[in-house]
């Protein structure tokens, strides 16, 4: 693993800070915390690196947890001072949210690495569908339902959160959108529901990966990468104040095409590795 010439490490490491940036702007543009970017940039850092199949998969996802919460506090703030994202909905799917994160904690300590890819790739990739080809008139309900179901939701975004090292706010996102509510307010929603899902998930993975420490690269705990977290943390944090004021700029309909062509790449990305 220390064997990897300094060139290569300098080329990996400028890889990481790029992804940094498009983190950043990801998490201030869509109100995600840019785990659809980290995880691949993470995926092809870890493997240059020769870290084992058996957890690259458990470890790029909780090192992305911790990298994304400075950036969903950063994103959240930015968004909150606009006062167009759902508090009421927020503090409604906080706590099933966390208990979804925590289900997903509990499958990486002993699922396969191919589960989270797979998983990876059918959310990025159903997400991508309905954001590309979706019309206003796809739509559930005209307002998000009350009681269990509005419950249900919050625990399905806190669990698919950690099944692909994301903060959630992709599939809340999807969720409010087809309940009636625009792409400006989702986003915000997204990220105040983005803090509590990244730190409950980086406890959670790392408490996960103990068991398997041994395979783990140096300075980490868990299935959370320090080196990783060191590198991308501070560059994605600080550039998604940039990505979220551009949100509040740009059309609705050139936002949701956007975002779609990414979740696209990254789902076809993931199915490829799934099957190699």
């Amino acid at each position: 693993m220390f064997g990897v010439p300094i060139g290569e490490l300098v080329v990996l490491a400028a890889a990481i800070a790029g992804g940094g940036v498009l983190t950043g702007i990801m998490a201030g543009l869509f109100g995600i915390g840019g785990g659809a970017v980290i995880v691949p940039v993470l995926y092809e850092v870890f493997g240059a690196l020769g870290v084992t199949e058996d957890v690259r998969m458990q470890l790029c996802i909780g090192t992305s947890l911790a990298i994304i919460v400075p950036t969903t506090f950063r994103s959240y703030f930015t968004h909150r001072s606009k006062n167009i994202g759902l508090d009421d909905v927020v503090r409604k799917w906080t706590l099933p949210a966390i208990a979804g994160v925590a289900t997903g904690a509990a499958v990486a300590a002993v699922a396969p690495a191919t589960v989270f890819k797979v998983a990876f790739a059918v959310i990025a990739g159903v997400i991508a569908i309905k954001l590309l080809f979706g019309r206003e008139s796809w739509r559930i309900a005209d307002d998000l339902p009350r009681g269990p179901r509005l419950l249900l939701f919050g625990y399905l975004i806190g669990l698919s959160s950690s099944l692909m090292g994301v903060s959630g706010g992709s599939v809340a996102n999807i969720i409010m959108m087809l309940y009636g509510k625009t792409i400006h307010t989702a986003v915000a929603t997204s990220a105040g529901l983005g803090v509590p899902i990244a730190v409950a998930g980086t406890i959670g993975f790392m408490l996960a990966g103990l068991p398997h420490q041994s395979l783990m690269p140096p300075l980490s705990i868990g299935y959370v990468s320090f080196i990783g977290f060191v590198v991308m943390a501070p560059i994605s944090s600080y550039v998604a104040g940039f990505g979220a004021r551009l949100a509040h700029k740009t059309p609705r309909r050139r936002l949701e095409i956007i975002f779609g062509l990414f979740l696209a790449t990254v789902a076809v990305r993931f199915v490829v590795a799934s099957i190699q």
